[in-house]
């Protein structure tokens, strides 16, 4: 598959009403917004089946339905986050049993609307335990855990029957990517990667040098590096939206603002938007194939969606870096 070197997420438009929203949502808005990002050249989309807990894909599957089928991107979903239908406000589990997996994929075949999945992702490490943070940590497997060897044996076979085209693993180590690779090659990594969270660097190093694939995740930090953001509207986050006590929302807030405004120079420059620089600075990074981007509203897509066409010179990642290490914004090296 030749993708788009950004994608459209679909984590933002899941809705309210579960552990991970981004607080209410319009649901037509949010599929004109795919809509818009298709318009402009965008060739994929990612969800998972968590995301709304099942509602996302819907969604998904109802805006692709409305296009021809020559003009229908690739679709990329996860497995792995099981949720309590019972009490959808409790932290999904990390669940990655053969037979689990077979069933979500049949879930989200459904709910997409399609006859197979472009890619499937495993979402986390099956721990066996609770998904407490999005996008923190790894886990610490319990006795309940499936070993990777066993859940990444089921997911080539999945490709092998041909209800998946490729396979890929977001939020894994290093040493978890080398293991599945010895079962079957890993055609995806899906890491979060921005100038802010920097941590998965080694990650993105392991899939360059063995030809897998990369699609990072929150290359905007969820909106903070989107150049619109504030403190006044942190402080306004609705109670259920789970950016407002996350700690980059909170206690380093003022360190990733401070970055995010040292980011305006560049993109003036550039005759680009601070959005389109941030994820520019993603994707300059060697063995990125492409930034996951989301949107709510059509707007939303216009401010990023140029990203792509933003070329980063050796100055402005050299400023960008002293910005980053300026700001005492995340971790990890600030210069690919």
């Amino acid at each position: 598959m030749t993708i788009t070197r950004v994608g459209f997420g679909s984590w933002a438009v899941a809705g309210s009403g579960w552990r991970f929203g981004w607080g209410a949502t319009d649901d037509a808005e949010s599929i004109a917004a795919i809509h818009r990002a298709l318009e402009a050249g965008v060739n994929w989309i990612d969800t998972a089946a968590v995301y709304g807990l099942g509602h996302s894909e819907e969604l998904v599957g109802k805006a692709v339905a409305a296009l021809p089928q020559a003009d229908r991107p690739y679709l990329f979903t996860k497995a792995g986050l099981v949720w309590d239908p019972g009490n959808p406000s409790a932290a999904p589990r990390r669940i990655m049993k053969p037979a689990s997996v077979r069933r979500e994929l049949e879930d989200s075949l459904r709910r997409l609307g399609t006859d197979h999945i472009d890619l499937y992702q495993v979402h986390y490490p099956d721990t066996g335990e609770s998904l407490e943070y999005a996008g923190d940590g790894f886990g610490t497997a319990s006795p309940n855990a499936t070993p990777l060897e066993e859940y990444w044996q089921v997911m080539a076979e999945l490709k092998a029957e041909g209800k998946v085209r490729a396979i890929g693993l977001s939020n894994h180590t290093p040493d978890l990517l080398e293991a599945a690779e010895r079962i079957a090659h890993v055609d995806v990594i899906q890491p979060p990667f921005s100038a802010i969270n920097r941590s998965c660097a080694a990650e993105i190093a392991w899939a360059h040098a063995h030809d897998t694939g990369v699609i990072a995740y929150s290359p905007l930090q969820s909106g903070l590096l989107s150049g619109t953001f504030s403190a006044e509207r942190a402080a306004a986050l609705p109670a259920d939206d789970w950016r407002r006590a996350h700690h980059d929302f909170t206690a380093g807030l003022a360190a990733n603002l401070t970055l995010a405004e040292a980011l305006r120079p560049v993109a003036e420059r550039h005759d680009a938007s601070v959005a389109e620089v941030a994820i520019a600075w993603v994707l300059a990074w060697p063995g990125i194939t492409g930034a996951i981007v989301g949107a709510r509203r059509p707007a939303q897509v216009d401010g990023w969606v140029g990203a792509a066409s933003v070329e980063l010179s050796g100055a402005d990642l050299d400023e960008i870096a002293a910005a980053i290490t300026g700001s005492g914004a995340g971790t990890g090296p600030a210069r690919p």
